[in-house]
């Protein structure tokens, strides 16, 4: 069987770029997201290239969602090579810390940081020695010189995403299972706007890196560009 591995918000941008490089070096990709049309035609794209694709439709807000998501991919696979929590969402980064929108705030801290915790617990079952997590961080959500008030409903979300990859480290470098967070840069996504100053292929190259070649060693960091920055 071949390797698998899951992405969420895989349909478009950085995800969606790893999944075609990964399918290329002969995975099995699951798609998982929102959009079932989006992700359908991701999905026929990958075939079109001959990479073994399946979509499934997957809410990271929601719990059940998770959970039926993980009980069709469990009747394919056994074991999970690769889990990437790439799902996320920049809203409103104009409003200021003050200003209240606190649904804004719950789909922002639940999609970029407790929802990559409850895929990551939901698939543990299919998760063991050898498997990889991924976490698609930012850069903003570090504590440094640079820390700004640019988006910080944003920043605190992905703050949260690298609490939560850090306690994950703990828990999983007993058992083997290799996970670290990437800051992939300001990428040209949909997200990222047409500004910005990095291709969706440079944004992918440290995931598929940390998926397939990086040495087990590297566990529990957040990196950019294949090298170690600080939290």
């Amino acid at each position: 069987m071949p390797k698998s591995v899951i992405i969420t918000g895989g349909n478009r941008g950085i995800g969606f770029e790893i999944a075609k490089q990964l399918g290329h070096r002969g995975f099995w990709v699951f798609l998982a997201g929102k959009d079932a049309n989006s992700g359908q035609k991701a999905i026929k794209t990958l075939k079109s290239q001959n990479i073994q694709a399946n979509w499934f439709t997957l809410n990271v807000c929601n719990p059940d969602s998770i959970k039926l998501a993980y009980e069709k991919i469990s009747k394919k696979i056994e074991f999970l090579n690769v889990l990437v929590n790439n799902a996320g969402v920049l809203i409103n980064e104009s409003r200021d810390i003050f200003t209240p929108a606190p649904q804004e705030d719950l789909l922002s801290v639940t999609t970029n940081g407790l929802g990559a915790l409850w895929v990551t617990q939901q698939f543990m079952p299919l998760l063991n020695k050898g498997s990889r997590i991924i976490m698609i961080s930012s850069g903003a959500g570090k504590f440094n010189d640079n820390y700004s008030t640019w988006a910080p409903h944003y920043r605190i979300s992905k703050t949260l995403m690298n609490a939560i990859t850090k306690q994950l480290h703990l828990a999983l470098e007993n058992k083997g299972i290799v996970i670290n967070a990437v800051c992939p840069g300001w990428v040209r996504t949909q997200m990222g706007g047409n500004q910005a100053t990095r291709s969706i292929k440079k944004g992918a190259e440290t995931p598929v890196w940390l998926a397939t070649e990086a040495s087990e060693k590297i566990n529990g960091k957040l990196l950019r560009d294949k090298i170690e920055i600080p939290w």
